[in-house]
Parts: structure tokens; sequence; C-alpha cells
């Protein structure tokens, strides 16, 4: 079990995830975004969850550059994950996301990229996206966020690389047990967060 905020997971790739990370869903853009963002990275955190849906990229991204240089860390000391909206699903609309993603970050990578839910017919192809930036070197990790069982199976169908996450609401009221065990048994990283 982690002990502090820096202690890390190790994906089946190698990259190493930290354990916990402040997540910004619902928190809108403007300084007290960019504060928090700020403050969690001084104060130990080194992981920061956003969305391309949560409308915060670019506050996040200028929360990130304040709490680096406060903090006197380096970017590669921080795990970023953002997420490809519904209606960019599909190969060219998923890459095209990306790049939005890093400019509204202005970052020149992200950690971890996700899918943020499984659209029937769409999430196949904006995985192939996710495939091809991930092989290119452009992002450290990849996966979704919001599967089941079924839609990982079908996923993997067509794949090429497994997800290395998959992010869901997890805690004591929704313990997704099946979700778990499958993840656990593929080497698949389960990510918790709370909505």
């Amino acid at each position: 079990m982690p002990k502090n905020l820096q202690d890390t997971t190790t994906l089946y790739n190698g990259v190493k995830m930290p354990w916990f990370g402040l997540g910004v869903f619902k928190v809108e853009e403007g300084p007290e975004l960019e504060n928090a963002v700020k403050t969690a990275i001084k104060h130990g955190y080194r992981s920061i969850d956003t969305a391309a849906i949560y409308g915060n990229e670019e506050g996040v991204g200028r929360g990130i550059l304040a709490g680096l240089k406060e903090a006197g860390i380096s970017r590669g000391e921080l795990f970023v994950t953002s997420k490809v909206w519904n209606a960019d699903l599909g190969y060219e609309a998923s890459l095209a996301a990306y790049e939005t993603s890093l400019r509204k970050l202005n970052l020149d990578y992200l950690d971890l990229y996700l899918i943020h839910w499984p659209v029937k017919g769409k999430y196949k192809e904006a995985w192939r996206a996710l495939e091809t930036i991930y092989k290119e070197g452009r992002v450290k990790a990849i996966g979704v966020s919001n599967f089941q069982v079924h839609h990982i199976e079908d996923l993997m169908k067509d794949a090429e690389i497994k997800p290395m996450v998959n992010q869901v609401e997890y805690h004591p009221r929704l313990t997704q047990k099946e979700v778990h065990d499958y993840c656990k048994q593929q080497g698949i990283q389960l990510e918790a967060c709370l909505h």
C-alpha cells in the first residue's frame, strides 16, 4: 500500500503511475482551478487528471506550470492524464483531439490518454488512434475510462495494444468487483475515480 503521495504502481508497460492524484472534474476555469493544481503539486501530488469535456485544460496547464516552478520539480516528475470525449471518437478526430489537449495544457506529451466513454461503434477507431500516438512515443500510456468487461473484450478483438489503465468510478458503495477482478487478471491497472 502507498505510504506517501509520490508512491507509484507500475503499469504493464513499465511506466510508473502515482497511486494518488488530483482530479479536476467539475472545477471551472479560473484562478481557483489554477491555484488548486499549483498547490497540489507544491504539497506533493504528482498526478493531475483532467479531460477535454471538463473544459478546464488551459487552467490546468497554467496550474501545472506554476506548480512545477514553485515545487522546483521538472515536468518528468508529473503524471498528467486527459481523455478524448465522445464527440471526438474516431481515428482522425481522436488524433486531432490529442493535439488540442496538448495545446490547451501547454505540454509536449501526456503520461496517460484515455477514451472517456465506450460509445458503441466509435471506441475501436478511437483506440486505433491512441495506439498510433503510443507507438509514435508521444504518450507514455494509453487506456480507457468507464469501460465494463464486455467493452474491453470487444476492444481487444481488433486491438494491437491492451489498455494499460481502466479508470472507473470505484468506492465502497460501488465496488465493481467484476471489472476489478477482470482488470487484475488482464494486467490492466484499475484507476478509481469518485463522482
